[in-house]
């Protein structure tokens, strides 16, 4: 028979045992350690049951059958999933100005480690970075200039007003009042999104640390509450942007609200040159510069921005429609949201119409800001559309 005893010192618990003892009819010699000493006595054999005695003595029934109440110490390596979240939200930074337009092009150099940890029902964060961004000016005039941001201590013992932002030019870059902008709005822009990465892991990243007891429920933490005094972005969207109605359902069976979006753009080109630059594995490796994988055919998967972004062309009309299943590699498992691309022929130019349904409630302003960058402005920027 097995039973299961804890030791105790005071107030503070020392050491759990189980131990298998063999039942006698009057009673149960057993041992058990405590602090390196062994104590000896008779207990009976007749073992407790659920909801009768001491709850501390009872394992629970679990479905999981481990971490009985969250005691033990948990840990969950995210260092790979705050790289990904931290170059997706430093690649989104855009300022304008008088002076003219600022924007983060590239993290070359991210070291650093994050984790989880669960103890006794409670969730510490551990997470400390260094990072440096370069950033591409260009003034009204259509001149260029590149320049760096440096974080040293994006950590947990640094809240994100105390975080030091360094901005400067590359040292052959002449003096520009774009430097100004830079410190000015720039650095605003990346403490927010640094912030923006801590509020991320807390909030959507600890979910399944803490297990479940006995009746499925879960313990209350600090972490539940504070995900709900966390300030939503006031950032305004477009008004043709919706929110699903209903909670689309992933092939893993977890159910998320989804919304969905559209955008307009205009390109210099006619709509056979447009459709070739979406669907050409050599045109996508140059307006990412990445590496990429696209099989251009119904059904063909592609992977692009060194995995970050995947999918598959679902329908492909050539010169007038694309089609596919995309996902960014955060979203939940298996989860795709529906982007299609209409081309409009206008004679000298090609206006593309872009519509995306099923995007990851909160996902919602990344997604749109990722396609307008990283898709559209990336071609015009590249081939002079």
């Amino acid at each position: 028979m097995w039973f299961y005893f804890e030791s105790l010192c005071g107030e503070q618990q020392l050491r759990f045992q189980l131990l298998w003892v063999k039942p006698q009819t009057e009673g149960l010699p057993v041992q058990f350690w405590s602090s390196g000493l062994i104590r000896s006595g008779v207990y009976p054999s007749s073992m407790a049951k659920w909801g009768e005695g001491d709850p501390r003595w009872i394992v629970e029934e679990r479905a999981d059958a481990t971490n009985v109440n969250n005691w033990h110490w948990t840990e969950r390596d995210v260092t790979a999933w705050s790289s990904d979240r931290l170059r997706q939200l430093l690649l989104g930074v855009r300022v304008e100005g008088s002076e003219g337009v600022c924007e983060v092009t590239e993290v070359s150099r991210l070291d650093g480690e994050a984790s989880i940890n669960n103890r006794k029902g409670k969730l510490f964060f551990f997470y400390e970075f260094q990072l440096r961004a370069n950033w591409l000016g260009t003034s009204c005039s259509g001149l260029k200039y590149r320049g760096t941001i440096d974080v040293p201590n994006l950590s947990d013992e640094n809240d994100e007003d105390d975080l030091d932002i360094s901005v400067c030019l590359c040292k052959d870059q002449p003096s520009t009042p774009l430097l100004d902008l830079m410190k000015r709005s720039g650095g605003k822009e990346v403490r927010r999104v640094l912030g923006q990465y801590v509020r991320d892991l807390k909030s959507d990243f600890s979910q399944g640390m803490i297990l479940p007891t006995a009746d499925g429920q879960k313990p209350s933490t600090p972490v539940a509450s504070k995900k709900k005094q966390v300030k939503t972005s006031k950032t305004q969207v477009s008004s043709d942007a919706k929110r699903s109605s209903s909670p689309a359902t992933c092939p893993t069976g977890v159910r998320i609200q989804t919304c969905s979006f559209s955008l307009r753009e205009t390109f210099q080109t006619s709509a056979d040159e447009l459709y070739r630059t979406f669907i050409n594995q050599e045109f996508v490796q140059v307006f990412t510069r990445s590496a990429a994988t696209v099989d251009a055919r119904r059904g063909g998967k592609f992977l692009l921005l060194d995995g970050s972004v995947s999918g598959e062309f679902t329908e492909l009309v050539p010169d007038q429609r694309i089609e596919m299943r995309w996902r960014f590699r955060t979203w939940p498992s298996e989860h795709c949201a529906t982007i299609r691309l209409e081309l409009v022929d206008r004679g000298d130019e090609t206006e593309l119409e872009l519509e995306a349904r099923g995007v990851p409630a909160g996902e919602e302003e990344t997604t749109r800001e990722g396609w307008r960058r990283f898709y559209l402005q990336a071609i015009k920027q590249t081939f002079g559309y």
